[in-house]
């Protein structure tokens, strides 16, 4: 029989030593620490797999004698089958945490909330209201009363497609689903979920095919330096001027080098681009002229006016500037397979996007005419007043962009 050394006398009235911590043993290895300060914990040291391991079972006297050595003898008992007393504890502690949080698992619009407040952090304030205005009108006012743990595949599949159904809103199904799976992903973090159900959910299981050409483009983190070599581009000067352009209007490569002269219209400060000069020939499109393009055209303008076009081709069987000449620069510049000249539209979108700037507007600039389900005729005006207001914000941006050597994100801006 275990003989114990210590009585709650003794632990009570335990004197302090108020230069350091010292120990008072119980026997079995159970024993007191009496800290300077006054404190005095039930502790047991002891070996494990080779390790030195401590487990603490509480402070007296909110754990008297006989239950340190209660504790102390259920531990002993893990010990000798083999699992560790303090992992064993960890875990309880970990399964207790769970169940409390289980038990209340929040709504899908609460937890939204949680997520935005983490998500929205260094981001643009227009992008966080456009993300959070999709997530309340097209989430959260069908759903948003579903519990975290109430959510299934069926339940956002349904939802993503009555997103689409409308014709023009595939894109916007992907990011809506996109945004809905970070937001399960951070419950599982926080731990009121094990595993998204909708984790290995992907826009192609739900929605129409969804083709984009891949082309070239650097990282929005480094047009600083793009934009600096193009500055000091020691090419052909319409060359030069040809990459500027592209960078502040991005249309694509076949517009910019059958542009004409009369397409440009300094008193409107508009690009009217005719459906001969658009991919597939079947629109006009118009494209607003920043203070910065209006600068680019007239210095072009000295130099290439008196040809009918803006771009025009270097000898007799040559009417425009070839198609790879601005690729060709790139790849001068040290950017072989890493810029195209239509890598500029695919850079523009993508920080236009995380700007906050509406989808819509940004999608009208780049020209794409998306298939509808409803038969209408494009509207190649449409947006026309927002488009320019976002132009001269692109075109501002490049030129702080240049000017700073440093990439910053715009704040999108409110013209009159």
């Amino acid at each position: 029989m275990e003989i114990h050394k210590l009585t709650e006398e003794v632990v009570k009235n335990a004197k302090i030593n108020p230069t350091k911590d010292y120990r008072l043993s119980d026997g079995g290895g159970l024993y007191l620490v009496v800290t300077k300060s006054g404190g005095r914990l039930w502790r047991w040291s002891y070996e494990f797999n080779g390790k030195e391991r401590l487990l603490s079972y509480g402070q007296f006297p909110f754990v008297s004698i006989d239950e340190a050595r209660r504790l102390h003898a259920a531990a002993q008992l893990l010990k000798g089958s083999g699992v560790d007393p303090a992992a064993a504890k960890q875990e309880a502690k970990r399964t207790q945490k769970k169940a409390e949080l289980r038990s209340a698992i929040p709504t899908l619009a609460d937890f939204t909330n949680v997520w935005l407040e983490k998500w929205s952090k260094g981001r643009s304030p227009r992008y966080v209201t456009t993300v959070t205005t999709r997530l309340n009108r097209d989430v959260l006012k069908k759903i948003g009363r579903k519990r975290l743990n109430e959510l299934d595949v069926p339940m956002i599949s349904d939802l993503i497609g009555k997103i689409e159904e409308d014709g023009e809103r595939t894109d916007i199904a992907r990011r809506t689903l996109q945004k809905v799976k970070q937001i399960m992903r951070y419950a599982t973090v926080k731990g009121y979920i094990d595993r998204s159900p909708i984790n290995d959910l992907l826009p192609n299981d739900l929605l129409d095919a969804h083709v984009v050409t891949n082309f070239a483009r650097i990282e929005p983190k480094d047009l600083p330096k793009l934009l600096q070599k193009m500055e000091v581009y020691h090419g052909n000067p319409v060359t030069r001027l040809a990459m500027k352009l592209m960078a502040l209007t991005f249309v694509r490569t076949e517009s910019l080098i059958c542009a004409e002269w009369s397409e440009i219209n300094f008193e409107s400060k508009r690009w009217n681009i005719p459906k001969e000069h658009m991919k597939g020939k079947s629109f006009p499109h118009i494209v607003p002229l920043a203070r910065q393009a209006l600068e680019i055209l007239r210095l072009l303008q000295s130099l290439t006016g008196a040809s009918k076009y803006l771009f025009p081709g270097q000898g007799p069987k040559n009417h425009t500037m070839s198609n790879g000449t601005i690729a060709k620069a790139l790849q001068g510049m040290g950017y072989r397979g890493e810029m195209t000249g239509h890598g500029f539209r695919g850079l523009a979108s993508t920080i236009l996007h995380e700007c906050g700037y509406e989808h819509e507007h940004i999608e009208a600039q780049l020209a794409h005419q998306k298939k509808s389900k409803v038969s209408r005729a494009y509207d190649y005006s449409k947006y026309l007043v927002p488009r320019t207001r976002m132009m001269q914000d692109w075109a501002d941006f490049l030129e702080e962009t240049l000017r700073t050597g440093k990439y910053k994100l715009i704040t999108p801006s409110h013209h009159d």
